[in-house]
Parts: C-alpha cells; structure tokens; sequence
C-alpha cells in the first residue's frame, strides 16, 4: 500500500492499555454466560476470520447512535507502516469510497463506523471482546473492534504478511457494516432465527463471502481514485482469504471438513467473492442483490 504522506482516519478511539473488565463479570449481551465449551467455540471462529459473538447471537438488533469523541492517539497511529497506521490509512480510505459510493448507488449519505484499537480486553455493545474475538463489527453500536495482535497472528499463524492483508480484514469488518445500513445482516438475522443450524451456517457463509466482495468493490474504487495499490498486494489479500477459509482451518484443526459447519465459506469461495469485487468494481443495489441472492454455496 502507498501508506506515505496519507491521512489517517479521525474515527479512531484507541482504547489500548485500557482495562475493559472481566470476561466473567457480566455487562454487555450474554457475555457473563460463556461456559469453556462456548469459548473454544469461540476460539474456532476466530481463525475463521469472523466474529464469535456474532456466531453466538450477540450484536443483533437495531443501530444505536456512534459517538463522537474519540480517544488520544497513540504515536504509531502516524508512524507510517506500523500495524496502526494501517488500520487508521485503510479505515479513512475506506471512508473516502464509501462517502461517494452511497449517494450514487443508494440515493443517501453513508453513517461513517467507528474503528476501536484495544488490547487484552474490551467491551462492545455486542458483549465482551478480547483478543481471541478476532476482528468483529458490532452493529449496535456501529463499531469496528480490533486488537493489533491480529496482525502477528495474520502475518505468523495464517502465513499471510503483509499491509494490505491487514487492510483486506479492516476492508472485510467495513464490508459488514455496509450491509447493516443497508439491512442486508438484519435480513440474515432473522431468517436465522426461525431456520436450522445448517441453514443458519449456509446463511451467514452467504453474509460473509457479500463482506468479500464488498471488501473488494473498496480496493477497485480506492485504486482508481487514491491510487493506493502497490503491485503484490492483491495478492497479499488473496493469501490472506485463502487462509481463512473454513475448509483450510477446519483440515488443518482436525484433519477433515465438515461443510454444513462452514459460517465463511471455503478458500476458494473468499477468493473469488474479493476477487470478483475487485475486478467489477459494482458497488450498485442490484449487484449486491444478486450477489447476495443467488452465490451457488
């Protein structure tokens, strides 16, 4: 990525070296309730490349207001190529896309998310989050939730280096909430509610790989109006998404794959969803509608 002399995004609340509270100490959703069967869950969900409390129930529900204020800064937020820079870099690219892209394509203004930078242990409106959630959107409180160790956890465990592998997943997390505005997650919601655990799986399979494409819809427009791309980096996101999908994590876990449990979709699924967004560039309704209605999962 072209990281130099760019601007990072002013909503950023960096919650780093904050205590967020215990983990079994109750608060927000039903974080109190996590037994050790659910945390491995949760765990597994995690390297899928998603959110554990998503795959829980928690985070659901209607859009709250975003707050305003935002944290101090830390230094590395304007050291460029620290993981930080990265995240702030992409989020205001992001921001810069989307503004444009909403009232040409959707006839109104975009709700810019909050990014929220925390280490350890934090709390989110969606319930508890820490390390091992991995990168999650809330879409209660329209945040976008991340521990900068992710990216050692990208670039060591997932063999996926690299700062436009770490753009891809902020790119992936922004995808979502593109989807809450416009009801796409509240329409899996509730078909979840009323459906069987595989077809709730074969739904959010089809939420995810929709955030893909969207993460690649964001790397077309960001290239052609920022230049922002360097060569190798699609690349880095495509390595990235191979490395996350479920049939890699789940052979590579335990030897086998169960397809009805897959809540992400396959390697070569992520792939060509972030491919296809990026080579079309079709930010429109009816492709959205499309893509979302008819991926042959």
């Amino acid at each position: 990525m072209k990281l130099q002399g760019r601007k990072g995004s002013s909503n950023i609340q960096d919650r780093r070296g904050r205590s967020g509270g215990s983990m079994f100490g109750g608060g927000g959703g039903r974080a109190g309730s996590f037994g050790i069967g659910t945390i491995i869950i949760m765990v597994v969900v995690f390297f899928l490349g998603g959110n554990p409390l998503e795959y829980l129930g928690i985070g659901g529900g209607g859009n709250q207001a975003t707050e305003t204020t935002t944290g101090e800064p830390g230094e590395d937020l304007n050291e460029t190529g620290s993981y930080a820079n990265i995240v702030s870099v992409t989020l205001q690219e992001t921001e810069n896309v989307w503004n444009t892209v909403f009232p040409q394509n959707y006839g109104r203004n975009y709700q810019e998310p909050i990014l929220v930078l925390f280490s350890g242990q934090d709390r989110s409106a969606c319930g508890f989050a820490s390390a091992a959630t991995g990168p999650f959107y809330c879409p209660a409180d329209q945040k976008v939730y991340i521990d900068l160790s992710f990216a050692d956890q990208l670039r060591k465990r997932f063999g996926a280096p690299g700062d436009f592998a770490l753009a891809y997943v902020v790119a992936h997390e922004v995808g979502h909430h593109v989807q809450n505005l416009l009801g796409y997650s509240q329409q899996v919601n509730q078909a979840r509610q009323r459906s069987s655990e595989e077809q709730a799986n074969a739904m959010s399979v089809r939420l995810e790989l929709q955030a893909d494409y969207l993460a690649g819809v964001w790397a077309n427009y960001a290239n052609q109006d920022g230049q922002l791309l360097e060569q190798g980096d699609i690349q880095e996101a495509i390595t990235a998404a191979t490395a996350i999908g479920d049939d890699r994590l789940q052979m590579e876990a335990q030897g086998y794959v169960v397809p009805e449990s897959f809540t992400h979709g396959t390697s070569e699924q992520r792939v060509r969803a972030f491919t296809e967004g990026y080579q079309s560039g079709d930010a429109s309704k009816a492709a959205l509608d499309r893509y979302f209605s008819s991926r042959s999962l």
